[in-house]
């Protein structure tokens, strides 16, 4: 589940042969699914998928966590708990899209100023706090816990780089999207983002593979 939902979580790499009419660099992942743009269903499918695969993984492994004692460890719990609320908050993502896109349409960004937009905006950013919160608080809880517990090998030795690539990457993006909101352009806010989805996509694979690995000995 957790390497399906990682896979699909990497989706938004096709604007690179689809034409979005999107510069990548400048605006949100999330614009790629916009209600205006004529690829967005596409895009909401696999934010949808994505989320759902992450959430029942999540799900899964914290049912597991109750029925093996010896498996029920603090980090553990917290760590996949986040992975869970990533999934719920991401597949919520999919059915909250926004109606224009506001970095690249000036009338958009007005009217999503003066709150002139569908409420669906405003639930969109609140859906999106929650998912990039959770998914922080997976990444960074299960890599304590693989390498306090002993778990997950691949994730132990190579988690910790992709936390703290993860955490500059979410400061960058946190910063441009300050910048942007106050009117001082977009600070290659979409490239921030864009390294920070991408991150949280190869320690779910990571995740997932270590996983595998520790079962198959």
């Amino acid at each position: 589940m957790i390497g399906l939902g990682a896979a699909a979580y990497t989706a938004w790499v096709l604007e690179v042969v689809l034409s979005t009419g999107l510069n990548p660099i400048d605006t949100y992942v999330s614009e790629l699914a916009a209600q205006d743009q004529p690829l967005g269903g596409l895009f909401r499918a696999t934010d949808f998928t994505a989320g759902l695969m992450a959430f029942v993984g999540g799900l899964l492994a914290l049912l597991r966590l109750g029925t093996y004692t010896e498996a029920r460890r603090l980090w553990a719990v917290i760590g996949w708990s986040g992975i869970t609320l990533f999934g719920a908050a991401t597949a919520a993502d999919a059915w909250l899209p926004l109606s224009c896109k506001p970095t690249v349409d000036p009338v958009c960004a007005a009217r999503e100023t003066a709150g002139l937009v569908p409420a669906t905006h405003q639930a969109h950013a609140i859906s999106s706090s929650l998912a990039m919160t959770g998914a922080l608080v997976g990444i960074v809880a299960l890599t304590v816990a693989a390498r306090r517990y002993g778990w997950w090998g691949p994730l132990a030795r190579n988690g910790p780089v992709l936390v703290v690539a993860e955490l500059i990457a979410t400061v960058w993006t946190l910063g441009a999207i300050a910048m942007f909101t106050a009117g001082h352009g977009t600070w290659a806010l979409g490239a921030g983002q864009r390294l920070q989805v991408l991150i949280v996509a190869l320690w779910l694979g990571l995740l997932a593979h270590s996983i595998r690995k520790e079962r198959r000995t």
